[in-house]
């Protein structure tokens, strides 16, 4: 190993990612705790509610969240514990199952939702031009296409959205 090596920028690219990451996702997380949800649980309903009829199969849900289906499993057994999602059977596959957002858990989206914007606008968003953030967007959809390829499965139509506020 060299000197050279030490210096590299994709050292310093990587380090700054995740130095990055983890300062906004600890602020995140205690104005989540704050609503009495974690990380994982909130997750889970941002992409049920964004989702068409609020609503993903199980296997999307843990491709979507990089989650195992154990993993998914115990946060919709939470979620449903406390009334912010429930099960359905799918139709067509009698394996298969959907998780569905309930109108309690829309109503906790609704609550966590503004201060939740605004830390990410105050500690992430706000802090790029708009320009810088549309370039971050497309790198980062770069990355996570190549690294979590179903990431966006279960998405009816993606241009739906807008460019900033399109599903993670």
């Amino acid at each position: 190993m060299t000197d050279e090596m030490l210096e590299d920028p994709r050292i310093t690219a990587m380090g700054l990612f995740v130095e990055a990451f983890t300062g906004v996702t600890a602020r995140l997380n205690v104005q989540l705790a704050e609503h009495g949800l974690g990380n994982v649980d909130f997750e889970v309903l941002v992409r049920l509610a964004r989702s068409p009829g609020g609503e993903l199969r199980m296997t999307d849900l843990a491709a979507q969240t990089g989650l195992s289906t154990s993993g998914v499993t115990r946060v919709v057994d939470r979620l449903e514990r406390d009334g912010l999602a429930t099960r359905r059977a799918c139709p067509t596959d009698r394996r298969g199952s959907f998780t569905v957002v309930t109108p309690a858990g829309v109503a906790k989206m609704h609550e966590v939702l503004p201060d939740h914007l605004a830390l990410i606008d105050e500690w992430f968003t706000g802090r790029l031009s708009p320009e810088h953030l549309k370039t971050l967007l497309s790198g980062l959809r770069t990355i996570r296409d190549a690294v979590r390829p179903g990431a966006t499965s279960g998405v009816a139509d993606p241009s739906r959205t807008t460019e900033t506020h399109r599903a993670a």
